[in-house]
């Protein structure tokens, strides 16, 4: 089945512009999905209000931009003024952008830093942050509602390649760099770097939190892809089974599945608290053996993305398809094409699927399908049980084969 286009949001181009720099490496939807941002290229991030955004591309197709207008979002900003109407900003960042992620703030949470005096920013409820990981390996954090630099935080020194935020409203950043490490900052403590996690050898591609935030899933060259304990900060375990590099990972709504897109032509779906592979979606058939699993280039993976309601998988490969899996089938139920694409995302609500492409984005709507009953209790379930947990359950066994996703 063909997915249905949305529209796209496409960056201005100028005559002199080249293909190099213009790679829309990510997209990112606020968590509150409030706002949308995606690197143009050249050093610019867009930010646009969401909501005003999709009902531009939904009444007329294709749309360069989006008009800043709409209705009030409950914020402030962050002189603490007058609550405003959502607007767009184009932030020049300075270098070339790889990486983006949003923050929002929970007041109750604390920092994690002992005997704090003083703070420089106060962030409220309403909070939203932007971070933007840089080629001369900066982080600079933004506020999303004002468009103000915050904080430029300069302890990487190569490519920041992925940031992402823990979901709890702490403002833990943890960003992934190809200087081989993972950084831990603390934006409460003005963005106080907390951690070092070394263990990758090579580069690391990307990062992500459980939903939870508990646990934190790194990917990099060399088939890397390890599990940290974000309380001790101690590496859990490393999960083997990719052939080739790997760029990409997410974890499931729930936390109990994790997806992880590898240059070998395939998606794996892991029981991240066994290390186990629950399921493999390939993109090339036959697929490559091992040893050929590095050649098949016109096949690697680019990105992979869950969908907030636990049943769908979204793959960009290098193919020119997007496809979208269930993920207790075998083939894609949906496909899409795309040139050049680089990075996929669902929208916060699961309704759209954004990918980017040279300085451009372009939206499809996602399959969308009723849960089962029995899929929303295994995932109530799953948010708060680890599969060690689930198995000693008095269950018949089949019950639980579905609770760990083996059926």
């Amino acid at each position: 089945a063909r997915s249905r286009t949305v529209g796209e949001l496409l960056a201005p181009t100028s005559p002199f512009d080249k293909k190099s720099g213009r790679e829309n490496w990510t997209v990112a939807f606020a968590p509150d999905g409030s706002y949308l941002a995606w690197s143009q290229g050249h050093r610019i991030v867009k930010l646009v209000p969401w909501a005003q955004c999709l009902s531009n591309l939904l009444l007329h197709g294709t749309k360069n931009g989006a008009n800043p207008v709409g209705t009030r979002l409950p914020r402030q900003s962050s002189e603490g003024g007058q609550k405003n109407k959502p607007s767009e900003h184009i932030i020049d960042c300075g270098d070339i952008v790889w990486s983006l992620a949003f923050g929002s703030s929970v007041p109750e949470k604390q920092s994690r830093c002992v005997n704090i005096e003083w703070h420089r920013f106060k962030f409220g409820q309403d909070q939203l942050l932007l971070a933007t990981g840089l080629n001369n390996g900066r982080i600079k954090i933004w506020d999303v509602y004002t468009g103000k630099l915050l904080l430029n935080l300069m302890d990487h020194t190569e490519v920041v390649r992925d940031l992402t935020f823990a979901p709890d409203g702490s403002l833990i950043l943890v960003s992934a760099s190809r200087d081989k490490t993972l950084r831990v900052w603390d934006l409460k403590d003005d963005g106080n770097m907390m951690k070092v996690l070394r263990g990758h050898q090579n580069w690391v591609y990307g990062c992500a939190f459980s939903p939870d935030s508990s646990i934190l899933c790194s990917v990099g060259a060399s088939k890397a892809v390890f599990l940290w304990d974000m309380d001790k900060y101690s590496m859990l375990r490393k999960l083997e089974g990719h052939h080739n590099d790997v760029v990409a990972c997410e974890f499931s709504p729930d936390g109990a599945l994790l997806a992880t897109a590898s240059y070998d032509t395939r998606v794996y779906v892991w029981d991240p608290h066994i290390g186990v592979i629950l399921m493999e979606f390939g993109h090339l058939f036959p697929a490559p053996t091992p040893i050929f699993a590095g050649g098949a280039n016109d096949r690697w993976v680019r990105s992979v993305s869950f969908s907030h309601d636990g049943l769908h998988i979204a793959s960009l490969a290098d193919d020119k398809m997007v496809r979208f899996w269930r993920i207790d089938e075998e083939y894609p139920v949906q496909v899409a094409p795309l040139n050049n694409g680089l990075c996929c995302t669902f929208s916060t609500d699961g309704s759209v699927l954004a990918a980017g492409q040279d300085g451009s984005v372009h939206f499809w709507a996602a399959p969308r399908q009723v849960a089962p009953l029995q899929h929303l209790c295994r995932m109530a379930i799953r948010r708060v049980m680890p599969t060690s947990h689930v198995r000693s359950l008095p269950v018949p066994s089949k019950v639980l084969e579905f609770l760990c996703y083996h059926i």
